[in-house]
């Protein structure tokens, strides 16, 4: 059973209520859309990993203040091959350009075990990822935007959430499977 923009309305208070909501592209696009327009509108911020990769409207970008993309979502979604970080660069600002709302929306690119890139309307930073011996990377991406999240709802700035995430990330590589490899507040610690 899809999750229905019926269910979203049954949860619109939770949703205006909330620091951040974060959402991903295994729920149905419309109703991914209307919880983030509720949020919006109530200056919740809006986290959006679009995965798995699909081509999304602009009307639910518009809705979207942090947008994480790995490397081949950013390149469906911008149309930019992303070979370097200067391609990721570009490719982030052409996401933010769709976005709308340039001046207060950020993409924070995933490059695994390269980091990631953040790029808001005022800077730009390479934030390098943690060395670990990965053994498999299932649910990386879903560690690090949990991680951005918990971070944001906690009142760090971006620049610091991403920091926390990458370190999510890397601790979610060092074991076998998505579900047992969703690391602790302590594990995370530990890594950075």
């Amino acid at each position: 059973m899809a999750l229905t923009t019926t269910d979203i309305d049954a949860a619109a208070d939770d949703i205006a209520n909330a620091d951040v909501l974060l959402l991903q592209l295994e729920t149905p696009v419309a109703a991914s859309e209307h919880a983030a327009a509720i949020a919006k509108a109530h200056r919740t911020t809006v986290i959006l990993n679009p995965a798995p990769a699909q081509p999304l409207p602009d009307s639910l970008l518009a809705s979207v203040d942090i947008l994480t993309p790995n490397q081949s979502e950013t390149e469906l979604l911008s149309g930019v091959k992303v070979d370097n970080h200067e391609d990721a660069r570009r490719a982030a600002g052409v996401l933010r350009t769709r976005m709308m709302d340039a001046e207060s929306t950020a993409v924070v690119l995933t490059l695994g075990e390269q980091g990631a890139l953040m790029l808001t309307a005022t800077e730009s930073e390479h934030v390098s990822a943690l060395t670990v011996d990965a053994v498999d990377t299932t649910g990386a991406g879903d560690a690090f935007c949990g991680a951005l999240a918990t971070a944001l709802a906690s009142g760090e700035a971006l620049r610091t959430a991403v920091g926390f995430a990458n370190a999510a990330g890397a601790a979610a590589v060092t074991v076998v499977g998505a579900t047992p490899s969703m690391p602790t507040r302590a594990k995370i610690a530990r890594l950075t």
